[in-house]
């Protein structure tokens, strides 16, 4: 994170931080939804004759994607001019409305640079990356922001593959900026042009043939991939099942290294069978390592567009209700979702995905999404904006309570993003529940916003990020930042976390806002006091109290003393001595000192 700041408040914060309306359904895509419940027959006996209530005219499934889904293909004429006018609007636009997905269909496309701004995701509609392949590059860099990077949100790249037209593919991001299923033949920076500041990131099944290299880039995760290097690195470096990765050395040099990811299952994700749109599911993988899609075929199942309803912007939550009672999917294209009442999720095996960081605001309080306690529902590629009633929650994984066994087919909760504030006021007390058991999270950036509109310590409040009550819950990149009281709080048993990243709240107005009991400030993460068993790996907590920089953290981690919770690579960070951490974990690890900037480690713990 950066240690010196620009003028703006806004600006300086993070740069310290980090040293209408609806259309109707086209119909070319459109087809009666296979396995759409016929209505019950009329009653017998004496009610036989009354007219039977008029239910819903069933909802078609499929249809055209919308006007800011961009398709091209090899022969598309001006794809290079598209593309820019895209960036020109989303270059800078980091709390504006628009939303857009580019998408290229197999073939291959020669001299392009696909800048991307925010809200913009790129992706290939073939079955493996290596069916779409642009001689050219897909890139983030940060000349809108003076060369700093740490605020390259909200942005995606997936399934491609790139030949970077100087050998080296530039992806300088920050939180909320994926880079999936993607094959690089050359190499991967991670950093913005001039090696300015960078804080991200996340990559996943993807090979980078060439080396990857972070520079400035505090943290990464990187997870069931395949590389042909690693330069260096900062404070925080994660892998898991990653080929080419390097050797565990936390925490010189900050390397923690797992060969494989306990339990996996890829992002489902659009792809073109002949003329027809289809969503792949990628199948569960346990003891994973490296890519899905090296030897052919992914391994998985797909369903046609015609089993999902195709949303668009302006479309009331009671329709897409509907729709999931009918028994569709879901497909939200890009654009901003206002939601009256929460979307249910109750049937096993549902698919929600969002196109171009679609966005869902819950109003007038209400928790915008509920999963019930089923199986195999997948939640993908969407960001959910706390609205300015606060809500009790935002997200919900299964009820309070929840206890079926769903080891076989797990809840998968991917690049779904949670926001309160920056966009303007927004308020929720808790953002993120997990209940239901055996859920992957893999990739989600939970963010109380420290800048932008509608932000101060209680204009955006949001007290807790992140609850998981669920038993043999797996979060594999968890970044959770700035509440105003704990940012994880881990009740179920046998809970994992592969890479956590996080920043305490700047706006604490003194230490007795985050006076936590006895304690002094609140854990970023804490596991509760009857977890027997939990274990993470490559965690770290910064914090950055610049309204009033004498707060003291008394630690970044908070956790029972017992054999079976362990923890493996954790550091706290004071981001040029605005506050200070007193401890690591509990009372165990060096108080970070003075205005270094430089962690405090425990490489394990016990």
């Amino acid at each position: 994170m950066p240690q010196t700041s620009p003028d703006s408040p806004s600006v300086r914060r993070r740069a310290v931080l980090a040293a209408a309306a609806a259309a109707p359904l086209a119909a070319g895509l459109s087809a009666s939804p296979a396995g759409a419940a016929p209505a019950p027959a009329p009653p017998a006996g004496p009610d036989a004759r009354r007219p039977s209530p008029r239910r819903p005219r069933a909802l078609p499934g499929g249809g055209d994607l919308g006007p800011n889904v961009l398709v091209f293909d090899p022969s598309t004429p001006d794809i290079q001019a598209r593309v820019d006018a895209v960036f020109r609007e989303q270059e800078s636009a980091q709390f504006g409305a628009g939303r857009y997905a580019l998408l290229f269909k197999p073939g291959a496309y020669h001299g392009l640079n696909v800048q991307l701004g925010f809200y913009t995701s790129v992706a290939g509609l073939g079955l493996s990356p290596d069916d779409t392949t642009i001689n050219g590059d897909v890139t983030v860099d940060a000349g809108w922001f003076n060369g700093n990077a740490t605020q390259n949100f909200w942005r995606s790249a997936e399934n491609l593959a790139l030949v970077p037209a100087n050998g080296t593919n530039r992806w300088a991001v920050a939180q909320a900026a994926p880079f999936r299923r993607m094959h690089v033949r050359g190499g991967l920076d991670l950093a913005p042009s001039g090696y300015g500041w960078a804080s991200g990131g996340y990559i996943a099944d993807s090979r980078i043939d060439g080396q990857v290299g972070p520079y400035s880039q505090q943290q990464w995760y990187t997870r069931d991939s395949a590389i042909g290097g690693w330069l260096n690195g900062v404070w925080n470096m994660v892998f898991s099942g990653v080929e080419g990765a390097p050797a565990q050395s936390f925490p010189d040099p900050p390397y923690t290294t797992l060969t494989t990811t306990p339990v996996s299952r890829e992002k489902p994700f659009l792809y073109l069978s002949g003329g027809e749109y289809r969503v792949f599911l990628p199948e569960k993988r346990t003891d994973a390592r490296g890519v899905t899609w090296g030897n052919g075929t992914p391994r998985g199942t797909s369903l046609p567009l015609s089993r999902f309803y195709v949303a668009r912007p302006g479309v009331a939550a009671a329709t897409l209700n509907q729709a999931l009672a009918q028994g569709l999917h879901l497909l939200l294209t890009p654009g901003v979702y206002h939601l009256e009442r929460p979307l249910r999720v109750d049937r096993a095996n549902t698919v929600v995905l969002g196109l171009g960081y679609a966005t869902l605001i819950p109003d007038n309080g209400v928790t915008a999404l509920k999963v019930a306690d089923v199986d195999g529902v997948r939640l993908a590629g969407f960001l959910v904006d706390a609205g300015p009633v606060n809500s009790a929650t935002l997200v919900e994984v299964g009820p309070r309570g929840a206890r079926r066994d769903h080891s076989a087919n797990p809840t998968t909760v991917q690049d779904v993003f949670i926001r309160i504030g920056g966009a303007g006021p927004g308020k929720a007390t808790t953002s993120l529940v997990i209940n239901n058991r055996h859920t992957i999270v893999d990739h989600t950036w939970v963010w109380r916003a420290d800048h932008g509109d509608g932000v101060g310590w209680e204009t955006n409040r949001a007290d807790y990020g992140v609850v998981v009550n669920g038993h043999d819950v797996l979060a594999t990149g968890l970044f959770v930042e700035h509440f105003n009281k704990y940012d994880v709080q881990w009740y179920g048993q046998r809970g994992r976390t592969i890479f956590f990243q996080n920043e305490k709240a700047y706006d604490a107005p003194n230490q007795a806002a985050v006076q936590n009991g006895a304690l002094r400030g609140y854990a970023a993460y804490k596991v509760g006091d009857k977890v027997t068993a939990h274990e993470g790996w490559g965690l770290g907590s910064y914090c950055y109290y610049n309204v009033d920089p004498t707060i003291v953290q008394h630690h970044g981690f908070a956790a029972p003393n017992t054999p079976g919770v362990r923890f493996h690579g954790l550091l706290v960070v004071s981001l040029g001595g605005n506050g200070q951490y007193a401890h690591v974990i509990n009372d165990i690890g060096a108080p970070t000192s003075g205005t270094s900037t430089i962690p405090s480690t425990v490489a394990s713990y016990p």
